[in-house]
């Protein structure tokens, strides 16, 4: 019980549940950002994409075996790989279109604002996961996304922007999942607390 009510599990429990609210809100800009983007972009919606490099899948196997750490982990890696991509979006499209279209301009601009708060509140829920792990979050902390993509013709830079957003929105989705998961309350932690209060 101790456990249960303790600071650090009362701040990871707000933390995930501030995330979920989060990646909710953000999943639904990204939803509504896709179908602008392909709408102005011409595409087809139902278009084949390659995975876009530097972007882990948010589809994993044995979901359920990772650690709290190793899913913060990814969707950090995840989540600096977007706000790098998203950048380079945000460029192409005002060179593309320059002030032809400012809406969805700013509609990229304000999903790439709130994937760089989640990284950071990723990067917060890791500090207070990762307490005893020594220089493990500042390590991450490095390294900021993928290396710059070779130039890509205009189409590809459509079909590669389409790519981007599909899976962010799938990570989105992850992410409420695994919030949710790191939410619960630890088996394990519970167990040693109730064994070191038993005299």
């Amino acid at each position: 019980m101790a456990a249960a009510d303790s600071p650090s599990a009362a701040l990871r429990r707000d933390l995930c549940s501030r995330g979920i609210r989060l990646a909710g809100k953000m999943r639904a800009d990204v939803v509504d950002l896709l179908d602008a983007y392909v709408e102005q972009q011409g595409l087809d919606a139902s278009a084949s994409v390659a995975a876009v490099e530097g972007v882990p899948l948010a589809a994993v196997e044995r979901w359920d075996e990772q650690t709290g750490t190793q899913r913060l982990l990814e969707n950090l890696a995840a989540y600096r790989a977007f706000r790098a991509l998203l950048a380079q979006m945000l460029e192409e499209q005002r060179e593309q279109l320059g002030e032809a279209d400012a809406g969805l301009g700013r509609a990229l601009a304000a999903v790439l604002l709130q994937v760089s708060a989640f990284a950071y509140h990723l990067e917060e829920l890791l500090r207070l996961e990762s307490r005893g792990i020594p220089g493990n979050a500042e390590e991450e902390e490095e390294e900021d996304g993928p290396p710059p993509p070779p130039r890509l013709s205009l189409f590809e830079q459509k079909l590669r922007g389409l790519g981007v957003l599909r899976e962010l929105a799938q990570w989105a989705v992850r992410s409420v999942r695994d919030l949710r998961q790191l939410a619960k309350p630890s088996p394990a932690t519970g167990a040693a607390s109730g064994l070191a209060e038993s005299p």
